[in-house]
């Protein structure tokens, strides 16, 4: 994808609702909520005692071990729903995962931030996962304060009958809300979906994931889609075990996914198919780890062929443009930029009442080229990323009479925007339109 990614993972931590009926693990289990201590991220995590700083020492110790450049790097934080706990542990986590990557230690959030902007090590993303009802305002002001870039929402299904069975405790509507307010905030938004959750089957499955591309309510960014498992020590392991619940099987999961990937329209990233929780660790469920075939490992060769497509859509009272370069007839994608028209309850001050148009996501593919480098058998650092931003600035400009921009940048990106004569503006960088 052109980045390396680093998976953090802060202190177990209870739930704002309490426990759904699925969901293994939590502070009592001494490991994050919704994971069984088995996984890589969870394992790294132990053997570190939680301490963000030695979690990203450690694994990008592993990845220059493995060959790969470091010098561009996501945050990932995983496990459990951050906003939820105490803002002063949220900042202190964030900072010191920014101190790992800076290679010294700052006195605040904030110095971090402003170190990480001319770090050798680039953070050119910080993601954070959190549910739908605790993705409002106040939640989201919080999390641009701390550099976060993209959030994943637990939204799982889209039928209340369903939250109310699995005690999820909160309603189609928290969901409608929240991709609403990330969106208008800049803030690239990804919902986790699960199928086979209690109380549906393939065909209600099928229809949530129809509602969720058909309905201008809904359209993320991206996905990441989890067969419901049955694990050791949860309700659902109660329910299964009376015969009351049963799980998709690897069969039944592979077809229903093959149906749902008809649907998904270009402008939509899939991020993830499956856990990887260990098969042993299962009673019953999706036993295959590999449920989505890995890409194969031969490199598709560079093309000439690169033409600019555009793709218009209506999503949660806003207007989406999403423009990429790509070889149609390859099925190469290059890179690709979202320009977003906020709607009417955008309420950032930064954004409402400004005219203003929104950068929420800019990204070149392919091989990782470090910064500063060419690679001439690679898309990364030959003028795609410039051609983006020029072709949203003008169609912003011309097509939509917006007079500003406004780019949510990762904190090691900023000095790459202000190339372009953008400026800092709250947690955005800005600039005026002709």
């Amino acid at each position: 994808s052109g980045v390396t990614t680093v998976a953090v993972m802060p202190k177990p931590y209870g739930c704002p609702h309490g426990k759904c009926t699925y969901c293994p693990g939590g502070p009592d289990e001494g490991v994050p909520r919704a994971y069984t201590g088995r996984e890589p991220a969870v394992m790294r995590a132990l053997e570190s005692g939680y301490d963000p700083y030695l979690q990203v020492e450690s694994r990008l110790s592993q990845l220059r071990g493995m060959g790969h450049p470091v010098d561009k790097v996501e945050l990932i934080l995983v496990g459990g729903t951050f906003p939820f706990m105490p803002r002063s542990y949220q900042e202190d986590f964030v900072k010191r995962c920014l101190d790992a990557l800076n290679g010294e230690d700052s006195g605040s959030l904030d110095e971090a931030k402003v170190r990480s902007e001319n770090a050798p090590i680039k953070n050119v993303g910080i993601t954070i996962e959190t549910r739908p009802d605790w993705s409002r305002r106040g939640h989201v002001d919080h999390m641009l304060s701390m550099g976060v870039t993209r959030v994943e929402i637990g939204v799982q299904t889209l039928y209340d009958d369903v939250y109310e069975r699995i005690h999820r405790d909160h309603k189609v509507a928290d969901v409608v809300e929240a991709t609403r307010t990330l969106k208008d905030s800049a803030l690239k938004a990804g919902y986790h979906m699960m199928l086979g959750l209690p109380g549906c089957d393939p065909e209600r499955d099928l229809d949530a994931f129809r509602r969720i591309f058909e309905s201008s309510n809904f359209r993320p960014d991206m996905l990441k889609i989890y067969p419901c498992l049955v694990t050791p020590g949860t309700q659902l392991y109660e329910e299964w075990k009376k015969g009351e619940y049963k799980p998709y099987s690897t069969e039944q999961a592979a077809r229903l996914i093959v149906e749902i990937k008809r649907l998904i329209p270009p402008w939509v990233r899939i991020m993830r198919i499956q856990r990887e929780i260990p098969a042993d660790g299962i009673s019953d469920g999706v036993m295959n780890g590999n449920l989505r075939q890995p890409m194969r490992n031969t490199p598709s060769p560079l093309t000439e062929n690169i033409r600019l497509q555009r793709i218009v859509y209506e999503a949660s009272g806003g207007t989406e443009v999403f423009l990429s370069f790509e070889d149609p007839k390859l099925d190469i994608l290059v890179g690709y930029v979202r320009l977003r028209i906020p709607g009417e309850e955008a309420h950032r001050t930064e954004i409402k009442d400004q005219n203003a148009a929104i950068i929420r996501e800019l990204h070149v593919f392919g091989q990782t080229v470090p910064v500063g480098a060419r690679n001439e058998s690679a898309y990364q650092h030959r003028g795609y990323g410039t051609r983006l931003i020029a072709e949203a600035e003008r169609t912003a400009a011309e097509d939509y009479q917006r007079t500003k921009m406004v780019v949510i940048s990762a904190l090691g990106t900023k000095n790459y925007y202000s190339r372009f004569d953008y400026r800092h503006d709250g947690p955005y960088m800005s600039k005026r339109l002709n």
